[in-house]
């Protein structure tokens, strides 16, 4: 007896039908994959968007956090994970230092992505002090996704890794912030370590659709890390952080 996935997998998933899954209360799946095996993996299994993540830089370099990955590092790795991948929306993070500077170098390594490593659309994390970088990175014609809650590039100046959102005055910035990134044009929003309740109230807020990172089930989609949940598979008593 032979697999068939769920869904049609020969259905190219784009910016576009991913709003439409929105608007159809259809969930969006998203798993992280950072080479070539892992990625058709995901691919074969009719998830909607593969993520390379700058959590690479754990799981498979061993560095201490996601600051250290370089930007060569990154299309390395996106380049792998491209010819992997015929179905889902490949999404690349792009890495601390690497839109920082100015909006020119921002846009500059963004084409990268897409000139260089085949990504379809770039991450970047931040809320409102975002928006208007992100508003021209699409203007030259590359999609964003945006990323707000913990964002694990700003761990030195959150210090460490907490959950967000859980004052009046934290969840009211988060829904400024994804408003902003909502109307910045965003492909979608990762919503990553915030309560629940916030996080459902900016799913029915914003256009864009929501990928939940430990925010809880009421959004538009939900996101993991490829070695988790081989890690959770072979060992069910570890909890997937």
């Amino acid at each position: 007896m032979s697999f068939t996935p769920i869904g049609d997998p020969r259905q190219k998933i784009t910016v576009a039908s991913l709003r439409e899954k929105k608007l159809r209360h259809e969930p969006i799946t998203c798993l992280t994959a950072y080479d070539y095996p892992s990625a058709r993996l995901v691919d074969e299994a009719a998830i909607d968007i593969v993520l390379v993540g700058d959590s690479l830089a754990m799981t498979i370099l061993g560095y201490e956090n996601t600051l250290s990955v370089t930007i060569d590092e990154m299309l390395h790795h996106t380049k792998a994970a491209r010819r992997g991948v015929k179905h889902a929306l490949l999404v690349a993070d792009m890495p601390y230092g690497s839109y920082h500077v100015s909006p020119d170098d921002a846009i500059r390594n963004a084409a990268r992505f897409i000139k260089e490593a085949g990504a379809e659309a770039v991450k970047i994390e931040g809320g409102e002090k975002r928006a208007e970088l992100i508003r021209r990175i699409i203007d030259a014609e590359i999609p964003v996704t945006g990323h707000i809650g913990l964002t694990p590039q700003s761990v030195n100046v959150m210090g460490g890794y907490k959950v967000q959102g859980k004052s009046l005055a934290a969840v009211e910035q988060l829904m400024r912030d994804a408003v902003a990134l909502d109307r910045a044009g965003v492909a979608c929003i990762y919503l990553e370590g915030i309560p629940r309740e916030v996080a459902a109230m900016i799913t029915a807020e914003v256009a864009a659709p929501t990928i939940g990172i430990g925010a809880g089930p009421d959004c538009d989609g939900q996101v993991l890390v490829y070695h988790d949940i081989s890690r959770r598979r072979a060992f069910p008593a570890i909890p997937v952080r």
